[in-house]
């Protein structure tokens, strides 16, 4: 729990100077760098950043299924397929973390312009 709130005290005063597209590749890099430690570390370090990644996924698909969202079709397909290509690595026995972390940080870049 007290990472919860240290996580939300830090959010809301980096949103206040930065954008939202700033603010959602953090998120992409922050998940990449834990797929990264998770090369080299515990099996438990590495199903945790597995499981952030599957929760960012989750929530991307979520979030542009929303009928609400503004992106135009085309590319709420794409991300939608990306997010499916995602978690079918994700539910391989043994997933390429290498493809996954390709996969966020080129999701940041474009983010982040």
């Amino acid at each position: 729990m007290a990472n919860l709130m240290y996580a939300a005290r830090h959010y809301r005063a980096a949103s206040t100077s930065r954008s939202l597209r700033e603010q959602e590749a953090d998120v992409f890099r922050r998940v990449s760098g834990g797929l990264r430690a998770a090369r080299t570390g515990t099996p438990i370090e590495r199903t945790r950043a597995l499981a952030e990644n599957r929760h960012l996924w989750l929530m991307v698909r979520a979030l542009v299924r929303d009928p609400d969202n503004a992106l135009d079709d085309r590319l709420r397909g794409s991300l939608i397929s990306v997010a499916m290509a995602a978690q079918r690595e994700m539910d391989r026995p043994d997933p390429d973390l290498e493809f996954l972390i390709s996969i966020n940080e080129n999701i940041a870049s474009g983010l982040a312009g």
